[in-house]
């Protein structure tokens, strides 16, 4: 989609949107490679303990046409929501592709959420209809009774009980079945942010979503698509960053994508993945990155041939996208978004927007500004709000039925992220960290982000989060949480030396003054760090 060759000033200014008046994500990702390469593989799926299984668009097309019409007779309409409960596999795209040719709303939802977090997204989204397997139906009866607006659950795998529809048994006849004409603006997608200020909101989006993360994915993927790409990601694909960072537009672009079984993420089974299943492409957050780390020259021990990596959904730092790319043998390409605007910055390598420390520069289609405290655009090195200018194809068109909620995230034309950033002479944008999470100490106030990527520099450290903690003199202190290395022992002399390693190679006034050995650190189902729960426990 974009011409070869030209540099990022030439692509950045000569872009222009041309949304189509009708448009379906479901035939984006299915129909239209189907009509032209019915035999292409679409998806592939890695057993650790058996063979691969593959799936061509034909099939993909055919299946999921089928289960739209088979929600169709059971009188799910367009606009009804439509939850998927599941890990990655080829039953998750089957199913986002017959929710969207049947004009109804996709809600994916992780298997990791407990029941009082999947009652409320269900409740509150008021679904129709749920899919999945046995793991999370397990989790649903416990709550099914909470849930009278809850129609039809389909389940994955072995016959389900009484009352609930085998997946298997509705994917099997297409015929007759014809998907809804839709257009760009009409709803397709919830995702439901993680809540940190007050319970989740529901982030609705139109069908042109997939259209707006097309020229990003593009961005740091060039040159796309080449004819061995493949892509693989160890997120979520509940997770927009799983499902629009990865799934959905390489299946628009034709690039086969791998799924893996849900599992705690495991740094050796990543990289059979990456060698077994000839990935050429990958999208691995941060937090995976930093764990890829345990294993000691990986391209010596495993067969890996990776074009591109991306990486986001937290700060990555200058040492791990260092790190990573050396590990690796390919730069690793940062981006940014989040579930309301998603992929608006990025790096690429290709066309030579490459910064380590920084998220990159506004991708092609995406204007991204940094908003003073008076919400006026700040000029370069000047910190503030990071914000994206509307209309945007990729952005929300709203929280679901919480207009208040909409309307705080606007300033003017302006989106706001609540994330603080700089941006420099050269338009790169470096995170600074969330509003929430800004240290304020002796006057100062203190981005965590590069203070967990000096930390996560050091041998001893796997992982390293940071908040600050209430001090009467300081008004906060900074704290660091340390997930040390399997071999190494927690001691004062280790908590002095890490405070140590930290003011010397950063600032006197951003060192840890109190440092504290944890077994592992709280998570989101992306894998972002949950600061609250730590500052709850500082």
């Amino acid at each position: 989609m974009f011409a070869p060759h030209t540099d990022y000033r030439h692509l950045y200014d000569g872009f222009r949107w041309d949304l189509p008046e009708r448009f379906n994500m479901g035939v984006a990702i299915s129909d239209a490679w189907a009509a032209r390469a019915p035999d292409r593989v679409c998806l592939e799926h890695f057993d650790p303990a058996g063979p691969l299984r593959k799936m061509t668009y034909g099939e993909l097309s055919q299946a999921s046409s089928a289960l739209a019409k088979a929600l169709r007779a059971r009188g799910i309409l367009p606009g009804d929501r439509v939850a998927i409960l599941l890990p990655q596999g080829f039953e998750v795209a089957i199913t986002h592709a017959a929710v969207y040719k049947l004009g109804g709303i996709a809600l994916p939802l992780a298997l990791l959420f407990g029941v009082e977090a999947l009652a409320f997204r269900l409740k509150n989204a008021e679904a129709r209809v749920v899919v999945t397997d046995r793991f999370g139906l397990s989790r649903l009866q416990e709550i099914r009774s909470s849930l009278p607006g809850l129609d039809c659950i389909l389940v994955v795998g072995e016959a389900p009980p009484e009352g609930m529809l085998p997946f298997a048994a509705l994917i099997r006849d297409a015929e007759g079945f014809s998907p809804l004409e839709t257009g760009p603006d009409d709803p397709a997608l919830m995702i439901y942010t993680s809540g940190t200020t007050g319970p989740p909101k529901g982030a609705l989006h139109g069908h042109r979503v997939l259209l707006g993360h097309l020229p990003g994915f593009a961005f740091h993927h060039a040159p796309l698509p080449q004819p061995e790409d493949k892509l693989w990601t160890p997120a979520d694909w509940a997770w927009a960053g799983g499902l629009l960072n990865a799934l959905m537009p390489a299946l628009t672009f034709g690039i086969p994508v791998v799924s893996s079984p849900a599992q705690k993420f495991d740094p050796h089974v990543a990289l059979r993945i990456l060698a077994e299943c000839r990935v050429r492409n990958a999208f691995i957050p941060p937090t995976a990155l930093r764990l890829m780390r345990a294993v000691d020259n990986p391209r010596d021990r495993y067969d890996i041939r990776l074009r591109t990596v991306s990486s986001a959904g937290e700060s990555l730092g200058r040492d791990t996208q260092e790190q990573a790319s050396a590990a690796l043998g390919v730069p690793v390409a940062e981006f940014y978004g989040q579930t309301e605007c998603n992929m608006v910055l990025s790096s690429s390598a290709h066309y030579g927007v490459m910064k380590p420390g920084s998220m990159g520069k506004p991708a092609p289609g995406h204007r991204v500004v940094i908003l003073d405290a008076d919400g006026a655009v700040a000029p370069p090195g000047t910190p503030g709000q990071v914000a994206v200018e509307s209309p945007d194809p990729v952005m929300f068109l709203g929280y679901w039925r919480n207009p208040q909620a909409t309307a705080a995230k606007f300033v003017g034309s302006y989106m706001t992220t609540g994330d603080q950033g700089v941006m420099d002479d050269e338009g790169y944008v470096t995170f600074f960290g969330r509003d929430d999470d800004v240290i304020t100490s002796s006057g100062y106030r203190i981005g965590p982000a590069e203070i967990e990527d000096c930390l996560s520099g050091h041998p001893a450290v796997a992982l390293a989060a940071v908040v600050g903690k209430p001090d009467p003199l300081r008004t906060e202190i900074v704290k660091a949480f340390i997930v040390l290395k399997p071999e190494v022992e927690g001691s004062e002399a280790l908590k002095a030396e890490l405070s140590a390693w930290v003011k010397t190679r950063l600032s006197m006034h951003e060192y840890p003054r109190e440092v504290t050995f944890v077994d592992s650190l709280p998570l989101t189902t992306s894998g972002k760090v949950i600061r609250r729960a730590l500052r709850e426990s500082a």
